[in-house]
């Protein structure tokens, strides 16, 4: 008899309930987080069993585990899930029986789970990342001391080799323990930089075969960086049936209340891919500073005209959105992007 299993788990625990084909509920049983003790667990269940686990912050090696058991883990969306669950109370036993619920009336809010690979090589693109968001905050600090004791350098990029050469040379303006702070910044800001280089040439290596990667970029606004993310983030382009459901991922769509003949689109829904999201509004963005050389183009004249009646932030969303249903046609089709012809609105691309 095939048996539903709910999966609550937490750092150092798990909470595991199983309810058979008609419905009768398993006792509920609890698995330290000790490697051995979990796969011992696992395999003592019926081989092949459907497992539903949400999505929390270590599920990676959860799921990986369950999967070399021969079992079949479902990633279940957290939020959503506890919503349809419709429980008043919240103990381990009831999460876990209500993911086993869900599975096995076939309601259970599924997340993609990207494979062993995809994960890994997301982890060096979310380093660099971090990493660029570490020299933007190091930059960003020098910038205010320089600031502060209004020490102007004649140079238009202070982190140029030039400007960084006038910056060590203007330290003996400020006090003795500002100019420490400038300089180990200025070290700190020099070694992320070499790290993030690394962690490109890393990328570039895995990227240089990837299909994908090479028919995103060509894309308005998308380069070698953002056409990874896109590439890594989506992964299997065949788990979206239309390209709106891509769009709606990517957090371009606006959320609609539509009753009594009257529709209101309101902001693009907070829980989204924020990865994507990010991706597309940045290629959006560099359409847009460079419209006057893209003023030919079909995201420059959709940008022009929304941004007339709606103002820059809703008409570049706007864009981004065309661009993430465009990025559906361009993978599912595996052929480069075309301009559209004679299309008003980017969801009637194709």
């Amino acid at each position: 008899m095939r048996h539903f299993i709910g999966c609550d788990a937490h750092k150092k625990y798990s909470v595991f309930v199983a309810i058979d084909e008609e419905g009768n509920v398993k006792p509920a049983v609890r698995v330290n987080h000790e490697r051995e003790q979990y796969r011992a667990f696992l395999k003592g269940l019926p081989a092949g069993s459907p497992i539903a686990v949400e999505t929390i912050g270590n599920w990676y090696w959860i799921v990986d585990e369950m999967r070399d058991a021969g079992h079949e883990p479902r990633l279940a969306h957290a939020r959503k899930a506890k919503l349809m669950m419709g429980e008043i109370d919240k103990t381990d036993k009831l999460d876990s029986r209500g993911l086993a619920t869900l599975l096995r009336t076939g309601t259970l809010p599924e997340v993609w789970i990207a494979s062993r690979e995809v994960r890994d090589q997301r982890e060096l693109l979310r380093l660099r990342m971090t990493l660029v968001a570490m020299e933007v905050r190091l930059k960003n600090r020098v910038h205010a001391i320089l600031g502060k004791y209004a020490i102007e350098l004649n140079v238009k990029d202070v982190f140029s080799k030039e400007g960084r050469r006038l910056l060590l040379g203007s330290l003996k303006e400020l006090p003795v323990q500002t100019a420490e702070v400038v300089r180990q910044q200025m070290e700190l800001l020099e070694s992320t930089e070499k790290q993030r280089q690394d962690a490109e040439q890393q990328l570039r290596t895995i990227i240089k075969e990837r299909w994908d990667v090479q028919l995103l970029r060509t894309l308005p606004g998308v380069g070698w960086i953002l056409g990874t993310v896109i590439a890594f983030e989506i992964g299997d382009i065949g788990r979206f049936d239309r390209a709106a459901e891509l769009a709606s991922y990517a957090g371009t769509v606006p959320r609609v209340h539509s009753s009594g003949g009257k529709t209101w689109h309101g902001r693009v829904h907070p829980d989204v891919n924020r990865y994507l999201k990010c991706a597309f509004v940045e290629a959006a963005n560099v359409t847009v500073m460079h419209q006057k050389r893209l003023s030919h183009t079909h995201v420059v004249t959709l940008y022009r005209r929304l941004r007339q009646r709606k103002g820059h932030a809703k008409a570049a969303t706007a864009v981004a959105r065309h661009l993430a249903e465009a990025a559906f046609w361009v993978l599912k089709q595996q052929q480069p992007y075309k301009e559209p012809q004679g299309c008003r609105v980017s969801s009637t691309h194709r």
